[in-house]
């Protein structure tokens, strides 16, 4: 009963929950405003959108919070969820339209250079293993103050990660399917080697802050921290399994897409080259040039009678 009780204990965290709160109330506006128009956000990215608000809820509000001040493995969970599964499915549920008002801000637009996959990945990277110092991660335990900015720090660098590779951004003309596939494998590979340091690294480097939870739960130092180790490479398998097949299918149905265009420009004798029908099924800007190849060339102008 007491250890029920114990895990009763949710956590308020207002310096937290403010920013999730504000970009819900600023998602189900921009999402109003496109409604009825043929900009709408679909269901399904809404559904996506929504649940990664819910995760990182249910990482600071619920239990989990609470008991990640106590195991490293909890704080591990509460991690992955905040800082790479949420992001990616927040990602998934944005649209160009939906960032378009924000981008016309100039100071806005500009941090677009951010979500460039050659600044996005060392920026997450550089977050992850600052973070994960045991100098940093000990204070982030011990002050509300610096264990939120860690957090925003993980939400804000692992979903401009995303960004980089399944947002709705323009991506650079190099970044195609094998380059996202080089840059899974990097990311994956990243958090694989974090995680092998708290499997194998011969010390707990974080027991200063978790021995008093780690008595309360009867683990051992080495074993809380070996778990965390474990479940952070465990998950990155499977985001990469699941990546890798959004990759292949999205190989699969780019080319179908190049090709119908290739073939309706055929038809209505408009001139079109591959290399620019791929570069519009990349960025997403099939359906336009499809729009633009059913006008058709334009009238030759009338004979002599």
């Amino acid at each position: 009963m007491f250890v029920l009780a114990h895990l009763g204990h949710g956590t308020f965290a207002p310096l937290q929950l403010a920013p999730l709160t504000l970009t819900g109330i600023l998602y189900a506006l921009g999402v109003h405003r496109l409604a009825g128009t043929t900009r709408a956000v679909s269901g399904l990215r809404q559904t996506s959108f929504w649940s990664g608000l819910f995760l990182i809820f249910v990482a600071l509000a619920s239990p989990i919070g609470h008991v990640a001040d106590e195991l490293v493995w909890v704080h591990m969970i509460e991690h992955l969820l905040i800082g790479d599964i949420a992001p990616l499915l927040l990602v998934l549920g944005v649209t160009g339209p939906l960032l378009a008002p924000a981008l016309r801000i100039r100071w806005i637009d500009r941090l677009r250079v951010l979500a460039n996959p050659l600044v996005a990945l060392p920026v997450w990277a550089l977050s992850l293993y600052v973070w994960h110092v045991p100098f940093m991660y000990e204070n982030a335990v011990r002050h509300e103050g610096v264990h939120a900015l860690q957090h925003l720090c993980f939400v804000v660098f692992g979903t401009n990660m995303w960004m980089a590779l399944v947002g709705p951004l323009p991506k650079p003309a190099w970044f195609g399917n094998f380059a996202r596939l080089g840059y899974v494998l990097a990311v994956r590979l990243i958090g694989a080697v974090l995680g092998n340091v708290l499997v194998f690294g011969g010390r707990s480097f974080y027991h200063a802050v978790y021995a008093p939870g780690e008595l309360f739960w009867h683990t051992s130092a080495s074993g809380d921290q070996t778990a965390a180790g474990a479940i952070m490479m465990v998950e990155g398998s499977f985001v990469t399994i699941g990546l890798f097949c959004w990759l292949f299918l999205r190989a699969a149905s780019e080319g179908e897409e190049r090709q119908a265009l290739m073939d309706l420009a055929g038809d209505r004798g408009v001139a079109l080259t591959e290399a620019r029908a791929a570069r519009a099924v990349a960025a997403g800007r099939g359906a336009d040039l499809r729009a633009r190849i059913e006008g058709g060339p334009p009238e030759p102008p009338p004979g002599p009678a």
